[in-house]
């Protein structure tokens, strides 16, 4: 499903490089990615959607490769085959929290906004325990809450590969387990694969595999 072969990145700005010799994921399996801040994790997920691009080597999904890819490709790759969770969120503050799960719909993906689709975006908000929020704005959620509302907008539109950025970051225990659960039960139900980003190492015994973000840096920036 997706693979990384001699990729190689540089910020132009403050020297960060990174280089990942070879990364691949295949359909109904889960990857961790772990290691300390600031050891380019995020960057790895914005070089497989495609949001930055590589000095060199081959970013490939589904064997096209996203380099040889248009800029409309590649949003229309995002809306409707990545689910991307981001650590910030990204929720707008202008639209209620159904919109905002509905927001890859309205901009082309999934199909679009059909009644199914609505009907889908209340049954994902019920299952993280958002129900009753549908019809809250952002400003009124905690960040737990803004945090679930981002993991269902990254499954709408039902995506083959889920790139989660520390999608627990902000949750208890309680809803933590409720959110991992929710993501395990989507990539087996739909044959997805799953990248999550996360510094909680009590979740890692879940995925099927585990990379220490470590081993990709320059030695003298590991040591």
């Amino acid at each position: 499903m997706l693979s990384l072969t001699d990729i190689h990145f540089r910020y132009p700005v403050g020297g960060f490089s990174l280089t990942v010799p070879e990364l691949q994921i295949t359909a109904g399996n889960s990857l961790a990615v772990i290691g300390p801040s600031g050891s380019g994790k995020t960057t790895l997920l914005n070089l497989i959607a495609g949001i930055l691009a590589p000095d060199s080597g081959v970013v490939s999904f589904d064997g096209q490769n996203l380099g040889g890819l248009e800029d409309r490709a590649l949003r229309d790759l995002r809306l409707n085959r990545f689910g991307l969770m981001f650590q910030e969120f990204e929720l707008l503050e202008y639209l209620d929290v159904l919109d905002n799960v509905l927001l890859p719909c309205r901009l082309g993906g999934g199909g679009g906004l059909t009644p199914e689709v609505r009907q889908s975006a209340e049954q994902l908000l019920l299952k993280v325990g958002m129900g009753g929020k549908r019809a809250s704005y952002p400003q009124a959620l905690s960040q737990g809450e803004r945090q679930r509302v981002a993991l269902c907008r990254s499954l709408i539109t039902q995506p083959a590969l889920i790139l989660a950025d520390e999608p627990t970051g902000n949750l208890d225990p309680a809803n933590k387990g409720v959110a991992m659960d929710f993501l395990f039960d989507y990539v087996q139900e739909h044959d997805a694969a799953l990248i999550t980003v996360t510094h909680d190492h009590e979740l890692v015994d879940r995925f099927d595999r585990v990379i220490d973000f470590q081993q990709f840096l320059p030695r003298e920036a590991a040591a």
